[in-house]
């Protein structure tokens, strides 16, 4: 391995009671990687472990040297964690994976080689997953079918944490909720390159999954929200005026129909429910409408004061 300051690869692991696990997972990266003509360093994040995950790795500290440790006061989520230990990195590469062994060390060179070939993003997939299908394997499908679909990132396995990203593409990212899965789609709504490669994937050995159902509905609920960034995150007024306006209109022609039966038929109209709701719908529109506006000076206000742009340049040629 080299020795410079600012490493070429920086990989970002996080952990939450994996004491069993730990020893092994840097034992297999230390051969993994020790062919590495690069400098690098491993970033493991403890998210608020309960065990004696922090104390096994402060001992195993002395013995490698490239181990970065970042220690959570609680346990925040695995996303909050992936993006603490991306902040922490230096490297030109970042490469982020699980520390419960099933992803395999062995496999970042050949994420590494995707990324020389000019790609920004390289995503695993865990083609021979090793995980139970009714449980796991058939949500995950779904979902992976349902992300590809709506945000056009196309990949097979985006619950794979294996992935590899250019510095420069992830730091721009923040990521919160369940949205670490979401990081290609993400990016790609920026113009990033993705690509995705077959890794090996191996059955868990020791501990327990930290996933359930639960973990699938809020998986979806991101999905929403990744849906409403694709297509409206700089522009809001689009689809609070669009729905408003639709309200309103639709509200406001029940109120005129009510209005010709009382003004022109004499009929009795304060009992209708109808009344009501065409009342129910206008003043719906007209908050949505308001919603909209507000979200409009909130989304110029951050590009405005941040310095952010609504582009992203990949190169310049002068």
């Amino acid at each position: 391995m080299e020795k410079a300051d600012a490493p070429y690869l920086s990989i970002v692991i996080p952990v939450f009671n994996e004491e069993e696990n730990i020893p092994l997972l840097l034992e297999n990266i230390e051969k993994a990687l020790k062919n590495f003509k690069k400098a690098f360093e491993v970033i493991i994040v403890d998210d608020g472990s309960t065990d004696n995950s922090l104390k096994i790795l402060k001992e195993l500290k002395p013995k490698y040297p490239w181990l970065k440790i970042v220690a959570l006061r609680r346990n925040f989520g695995q996303s909050a964690a992936f993006t603490a230990g991306i902040d922490h990195a230096k490297g030109k590469v970042i490469v982020t994976m699980d520390g419960d062994l099933q992803n395999d060390p062995r496999d970042i060179p050949k994420l590494l080689e995707k990324i020389e070939e000019g790609y920004d993003v390289v995503s695993g997939w865990r083609k021979d997953r090793k995980d139970p299908f009714i449980s796991r394997r058939l949500p995950s499908m779904m979902a992976n079918a349902l992300i590809s679909r709506f945000t056009h990132v196309k990949l097979h396995d985006y619950g794979c944490s294996l992935k590899a990203y250019r510095a420069e593409v992830i730091k721009g990212v923040t990521i919160y909720g369940e949205l670490h899965r979401f990081i290609p789609a993400l990016v790609g709504l920026s113009g990033a390159r993705v690509a995705e490669v077959e890794v090996t994937h191996h059955p868990r050995r020791y501990g327990r999954s930290k996933y359930g159902i639960s973990r699938t509905y809020r998986v979806i609920l991101d999905l929403l929200l990744m849906i409403f960034f694709r297509k409206f995150a700089t522009k809001p007024l689009h689809i609070f005026g669009l729905t408003g306006g639709t309200l309103f209109l639709l509200g406001l022609g029940i109120e005129l129909y009510l209005s010709f039966l009382k003004i022109f038929m004499g009929q009795d109209i304060g009992q209708r429910p109808l009344l009501i709701l065409g009342v129910l719908l206008i003043l719906t529109g007209i908050n949505l409408l308001g919603t909209g506006l507000l979200a409009e000076l909130v989304i110029r206000t951050y590009y405005e004061s941040s310095g952010k742009r609504i582009y992203s340049v990949r190169e310049v040629i002068e």
